[in-house]
């Protein structure tokens, strides 16, 4: 079976400012648009922004291996190379990392790169990658 890309909608209070942050910072490209909307291609999947001048971030927090994770998120698994080329070009360009990139579960089965960070209305994003890809559905690990 192959993969399908996945379509997400996510409100934003200011389509200018989402402009820049996932196409110039977050290099997605970007698809049709109107007043009210953008498509973006978040590394093959589709994401529309959709304005919503009263969208506020959610602040929401779980416990996950010693960090509060902000519910909800959204993001892709990258391979190595390419998750640590975006968390340069997001500490570059100054995007503030609400949890900063680190090595989740060490030495466990699921063990993953990951970091989160905001886009400018508030929404959390959370971008990881596996040393071993067959991780990524792994059972047997501790919160």
């Amino acid at each position: 079976m192959t993969l399908r890309p996945f379509h997400l909608a996510f409100p934003v209070h200011d389509l200018a400012a989402a402009r820049d942050f996932y196409g110039s910072i977050l290099g997605c490209a970007e698809g049709r648009s109107s007043d009210h909307w953008i498509d973006f291609d978040l590394f093959g999947h589709q994401i529309v922004a959709h304005l919503d001048p009263a969208a506020k971030p959610v602040a929401v927090e779980n416990a996950v291996d010693g960090h509060q994770v902000p519910v909800p998120h959204f993001g892709v698994v990258l391979t190595m190379a390419d998750w640590e080329a975006l968390a340069a070009r997001v500490e570059a360009a100054g995007v503030a990392f609400g949890i900063a990139p680190y090595v989740r579960f060490k030495g466990q089965p699921g063990e993953q790169a990951t970091m989160f960070f905001r886009d400018p209305s508030g929404n959390a994003l959370e971008f990881k990658a596996f040393a071993d890809d067959a991780m990524l559905f792994a059972t047997e690990m501790t919160a």
